[in-house]
């Protein structure tokens, strides 16, 4: 930086104003108590945080939010850890197709998913959370397969196995004893990214749930039609967790 040009900082500079300008006034929106003609607010106050804060409703859409993104995380860990330790293992000729399937969910957009799980669940899963845990797994299905995939790409792995087979550890043991404490920087940072993402999904929940089992996004939705300031404060709220997310997985992928 201290050797770059100066009109790179100056670009840089100002890209980041552009970028930060939005953010900055739905930031002081959501602190103002009345903002009409004027240049800056009349005042600024927190009732709008203290009020959505105390929202049961909101309370409530937030701790299904938390469920079903701790119930997609903890399916995606017994299914995908073994699943990954297993193909680089034993069957590392699978890992291309794996790259392959991967990208499907990227493939088919969240809209014509939906409309064939409304079909096929029409009369059980529909309006559950369980159907959410099963659309979002398929979401965090990328992002999880990839990091755990470049973290054994970044280990001996067949170095480690054979030395805990010669210290006489079955595969199992090696497995969780020897292999797992190397995968934990890969694991968190995954889990943390897949979160962040998982928390703000809105077409599968909106579709496929809807009011039924209320979400964080689903209620964002529904309250755009209230005050400006709260659903600012609501957005301000939403991108502070977020960020506290993203800051946390970058952090463990150091």
């Amino acid at each position: 930086m201290v050797n770059s040009p100066r009109w790179a900082r100056v670009s840089l500079v100002l890209l980041t104003l552009i970028l930060l300008l939005p953010l900055l006034a739905t930031l002081l929106y959501s602190l103002a108590t009345r903002w009409g003609a004027t240049m800056l607010p009349d005042d600024l106050t927190l009732a709008w945080y203290l009020k959505l804060w105390s929202d049961p409703r909101f309370l409530a859409a937030f701790g299904r939010s938390l469920l079903i993104c701790f119930g997609t995380l903890a399916l995606g860990t017994l299914v995908l850890v073994p699943l990954v330790l297993v193909i680089f293992y034993y069957a590392p000729r699978l890992d291309p197709w794996m790259n392959l399937l991967i990208l499907i969910p990227f493939a088919v957009p969240p809209v014509v998913s939906s409309v064939g799980l409304l079909q096929i669940y029409a009369d059980t899963l529909i309006g559950t959370p369980w159907i959410l845990i099963g659309t979002w797994f398929t979401i965090m299905l990328p992002f999880m397969y990839r990091a755990l995939a470049n973290n054994l790409q970044a280990i001996p792995l067949r170095d480690l196995m054979d030395a805990a087979h010669l210290l006489g550890a079955s595969s199992t043991q090696a497995f969780i004893k020897v292999v797992l404490p190397n995968l934990r920087k890969g694991l968190l940072s995954a889990l943390f990214l897949s979160f962040s993402f998982l928390l703000g999904e809105f077409v599968f929940a909106n579709i496929l749930v809807g009011t039924r089992y209320e979400t964080l996004q689903v209620y964002l939705y529904n309250m755009r039609t209230t005050s400006g300031h709260f659903t600012s404060a609501l957005v301000m709220s939403y991108f502070l967790l977020t960020l506290v997310l993203t800051w946390a997985a970058n952090r463990f992928s150091r």
